[in-house]
């Protein structure tokens, strides 16, 4: 069996697939929930089947919570945990960046696309909004822009009228009252900053690319922008799935 998992600054995905990489098991945690004095009891997954485990993978932005992680796993079942960096990804992928610089679930992302003939762009709604380009068999790099909920709620907290909001699709551009009026600048103001990026990177390059869209926030935009979009929530934990054999 595999455990795969994907810790990020806002939540955690861990995965258990058998040999044949069908998925048997999946829990989605609060990351701030694995610190180290309740770690077993949030990580009852392993427990379950932690004898049959054969290979574990995990790509992180959060290396203190990876560190307890890898602990306790090694603690309690004698288990290796691999992060993705530490796998030879030249075998798929050829990176054009200083790996240090590139988070492990990004490069995850890109992992999980790659096919040697197409050019991708993932963007991936998480605590930041992150643009990755992929041509053919190369990562290229990527951009960094505010994540569309830590930005709302940030507003909230310091501004002290605004009422608590939840970004959903909204029809109208003009806000009759405060809630709707913020709705309508980070609904409409986001994608504007999505489509006018996917534009710039197309333009850069002069060429074609396939659109795939992951995290938290996806389904909202996939309707209201120009390009063909994909929505793939699990392209990161796919990725990782990927380079399961290479260790």
């Amino acid at each position: 069996m595999y455990l795969i998992g994907d810790i990020g600054n806002t939540e955690t995905k861990i995965c258990l697939f058998n040999n044949k990489k069908k998925l048997l098991n999946k829990k989605i945690f609060n990351t701030n929930n694995l610190k180290k004095k309740n770690i077993k009891k949030n990580l009852r997954l392993i427990n379950l089947h932690h004898k049959k485990i054969d290979k574990i993978l995990f790509s992180s932005v959060v290396p203190n919570v990876f560190k307890n992680i890898k602990r306790f796993i090694k603690q309690n079942f004698r288990k290796e945990t691999k992060e993705l960096k530490q796998v030879n990804l030249n075998k798929i992928i050829k990176v054009d960046v200083n790996m240090k610089q590139v988070g492990s679930d990004r490069l995850a992302n890109a992992l999980s696309v790659i096919n040697g003939k197409d050019n991708f762009i993932i963007l991936d709604f998480g605590t930041a909004t992150t643009f990755d380009v992929v041509l053919k068999n190369r990562y290229k790099g990527g951009i960094i822009a505010p994540g569309v909920n830590l930005s709302l709620q940030t507003l909230v907290e310091k501004a002290k009228l605004i009422p608590h909001t939840k970004l959903t699709k909204i029809k109208n551009i003009v806000g009759k009252n405060t809630q709707s009026a913020v709705r309508s600048g980070f609904y409409w103001g986001y994608q504007g900053l999505i489509e006018n990026i996917i534009n710039l990177i197309k333009r850069k390059n002069k060429t074609n690319f396939k659109i795939i869209f992951t995290g938290g926030l996806s389904h909202l935009y996939k309707d209201v922008l120009k390009n063909k979009i994909k929505v793939d929530r699990d392209l990161t934990i796919k990725g990782l799935l990927r380079m399961i054999d290479l260790i």
